[in-house]
């Protein structure tokens, strides 16, 4: 009888190749890469799309040897919780090293994707000038680079499609690097220019929006008043995503009527975003594409209650929904009774006096958006009730990220801590892979999603927990868990300890604020698994003081080429 490796090598390396085509999970793809060393290389060989999590967890060397014929690469540097100033500057996730090797391996390379990294101009003007193929460039949440590497990028980029700047710290940038668009370009099909702080150029804008006859998506800043908006809609009535400018300003009744009228002729108009400012009465001019909305995100604005109900009621047909909480807990019960629909909502937390929203928003929507599959909600309190019935109301929840404004606070009702509330989201929805925690909580709410959530595979802890015992229960329970981020909770060497024999099999750790010693990090490093990375990250300001203190931050992750090259001052490696 034949073993199973040699009726694998009687299958056509071709056939194999067509059928691989058709497979684009990442996942699915990387198990078909260990059925065997022939289908490893046939894998490899016909992948053209690459993800990477960590741009520590490989080397671009090892990329490059195992893949010779990507297309498209994405990757991802900084933990999360950089966002919140938790990591120094100059940590690391620079792009140049990335960029050297594609542009040396990857001639034909035709989109990169970077997302908490640091690209410097150097880089952008690499890919000008080596990727004669390339075609999109999206950075979120990036930094290092000026208008400078963008204009080599949109001058020499002849094939440009996409050109995608989400909230980025960009140095010297101005709208004035539009200009060097190549003079013929017609590609472009997506530009997102939100996050740009300076004024556009509105005649380039408006001769580049015209030129560009297959751009879908458009993107503006605060720059763009509601007038000049409307001429760039003339411009491109096929338009279905549009990032709006600003809605500030008084509009006469005809001023009104003209830019309703611009509004119906987009009939393609899916998304909106956007509304930077919002004046008296202007948000009536984009009634006319409500109906046809999936997609609104007005987290930009302050917007009243009154004004968002009349705007919501419009909406049918949504299924993704941001907003800031200054819509209140009416606003989120218009939503509930308008938009049955609803998949994904965030509701983030307002600057000044906002009233805020609190557990009737919460659960107004678990009684009307039974399709939810994802949420995040700032709150300035909740009830374990509310909580519970967004688990019933919502049983097809894949995300569930609850912060409330006091971060220890009790339910409300009953002065009992939240346990029973999270408790019912991680045994009532059965698809959850993502839940943040917040309020006060015991080690009766960790067991619980050590027993139940067996499908979890990103959790995030801030500001809450009890003891250890907690950590262990998660730690021991959760078998599809990927990345952990805690922060300002009470977990030590004891929990840190707890996940010896799980870290490897998942991406990374993060804690900081907790009570984790120089010592547990030492003993974790001396008994970790073989691709194990440990680094202790200390502030700038207290290199050079004694090691053997509390740390302040530790971040554990896995890599196939081991401790990284650009370590800065204030990071050991164990």
């Amino acid at each position: 009888m034949r073993s199973r490796n040699d009726l694998l090598a009687l299958f056509p390396d071709e056939v194999l190749e067509r059928i691989l085509q058709f497979i684009t999970s990442d996942k699915d793809r990387n198990s078909v890469s260990l059925v065997c060393k022939t289908w490893n290389k046939v894998e490899a060989d016909s992948r053209c799309s690459v993800f990477v999590g960590n741009c520590y967890s490989i080397s671009p060397d090892r990329l490059i040897h195992r893949f010779h014929n990507v297309l498209s690469i994405t990757l991802k540097g900084k933990p999360r919780f950089s966002d919140f100033d938790l990591l120094p500057r100059h940590w690391g996730a620079y792009a140049l090293p990335w960029v050297e090797a594609f542009c040396r391996a990857y001639p034909h390379l035709e989109e990169i994707r970077l997302k908490r990294m640091t690209i410097c101009d150097e880089s952008l003007q690499m890919i000008a000038r080596n990727l004669t193929h390339f075609k999109k460039l999206i950075l979120t949440t990036c930094d290092g680079f000026s208008s400078g590497g963008l204009a080599s990028i949109v001058k020499h980029c002849k094939l440009l499609e996409c050109v995608d700047l989400s909230e980025n710290k960009v140095e010297g940038l101005s709208g004035s690097w539009l200009n060097q668009f190549h003079g013929f370009s017609k590609s472009l099909v997506s530009l997102n220019l939100e996050n740009i702080r300076d004024n556009l150029d509105y005649e380039i804008l408006e001769e580049l929006v015209g030129r560009c006859t297959m751009l879908d998506s458009l993107k503006l800043n605060r720059s763009i008043s509601l007038t000049q908006m409307e001429g760039l809609l003339s411009k491109a009535p096929q338009l279905s995503e549009l990032g709006t400018g600003s809605f500030a300003g008084e509009l006469s009744a005809d001023d009104i009527s003209r830019i309703q009228r611009r509004f119906s002729t987009c009939q393609k108009l899916t998304q909106l975003s956007g509304f930077w400012e919002i004046g008296s009465g202007t948000l009536i001019t984009v009634y006319p594409v409500c109906q046809s909305l999936i997609s609104l995100d007005l987290s930009y604005c302050l917007i009243a209650p009154i004004d968002f109900i009349g705007l919501v009621s419009q909406c049918d047909n949504l299924q993704r929904l941001w907003i800031l909480d200054s819509v209140g807990d009416s606003g989120l019960k218009a939503a509930a009774l308008t938009c049955k629909g609803l998949k994904h909502l965030r509701v983030f937390p307002s600057e000044g006096d906002a009233v805020g929203v609190s557990e009737e928003g919460l659960m107004a929507i678990s009684e009307g958006c039974s399709k939810l599959s994802s949420i995040l909600y700032f709150c300035k309190q909740i009830t374990n009730d509310a909580v519970i019935s967004m688990s019933r109301g919502c049983p097809l929840l894949e995300t569930f990220r609850l912060a409330i404004f006091n971060p220890i606070m009790l339910d409300p009702k009953t002065n009992q801590p939240m346990d029973e509330g999270f408790g019912a989201i991680v045994r009532n929805c059965q698809y959850l892979r993502r839940l943040s925690l917040s309020g006060m909580l015991t080690d009766k709410a960790f067991e619980y999603i050590g027993n139940f959530g067996k499908k979890l595979r990103r959790l995030s802890i801030a500001f809450a927990g009890g003891s250890n015992v907690g950590m262990q229960y998660v730690l021991h329970g959760c078998t599809s868990l990927q990345k952990l981020e805690i922060r300002d909770s009470p977990y030590g060497d004891e929990a840190l300890l707890a996940g010896i024999d799980r870290y490897e099999s998942m991406r990374s750790l993060w804690m900081s604020g907790c009570h984790v010693t120089m010592q547990g990090c030492r003993s974790l490093a001396a008994a970790k698994r073989g691709r194990l990375v440990v680094e202790v990250i200390k502030k700038e300001s207290s290199v050079g003081k004694g090691a053997e203190d509390q740390v302040e931050s530790v971040y554990v992750y896995r890599s196939i080429v081991g401790c990284r090259s650009d370590i800065p001052p204030f990071v050991i490696v164990l």
